[in-house]
């Protein structure tokens, strides 16, 4: 009977002795996914498919010349603004100022207008990402219209 006592008074050592105990490591915090980066602006100005000679002087045939504004960059995920602004060489005053609200292509149309014969511009095309702000880049040319 003695015998019987002490291994029931055994049974819930060893049970508990064989039980699963809590983890004792820790868990690993979960790193967020890597948000996506923005590839930098990067276009071209062309004129009759080709591109300009930012350092020359673009010699306009009439009063209005097309360009295309060409980006060469992956385009932002909510597209990019085209600005396109000519000034006067000689008193930098503002001749025609253009702007594309929001574009998701590559190719995009634009033009320089209100030149005057004789008359040295200088046009500023600016192209600006619309999800991030600081994201832009601007390229400057001179045209005279004959």
């Amino acid at each position: 009977m003695k015998y019987l006592k002490l291994v029931l008074v055994a049974i819930p050592f060893i049970l508990f002795s064989c039980s699963k105990g809590g983890d004792t490591g820790t868990t690993p915090t979960p790193t967020p996914p890597p948000t996506p980066t923005e590839a930098d602006i990067a276009f071209k100005v062309e004129i009759d498919a080709k591109e300009v000679d930012y350092s020359g002087i673009v010699a306009a045939l009439s009063t209005t010349q097309a360009i295309n504004v060409n980006v060469t960059s992956t385009l932002p995920k909510d597209g990019v603004t085209i600005d396109v602004s000519t000034k006067k060489n000689a008193d930098n005053t503002v001749v025609s100022s253009s702007s594309a609200a929001s574009t998701t292509g590559a190719t995009n149309a634009a033009s320089v207008t209100s030149l005057a014969p004789g008359v040295l511009c200088t046009v500023t095309v600016t192209v600006t990402s619309k999800s991030k702000s600081s994201n832009s880049s601007t390229k400057t040319f001179q045209i005279a219209a004959k």
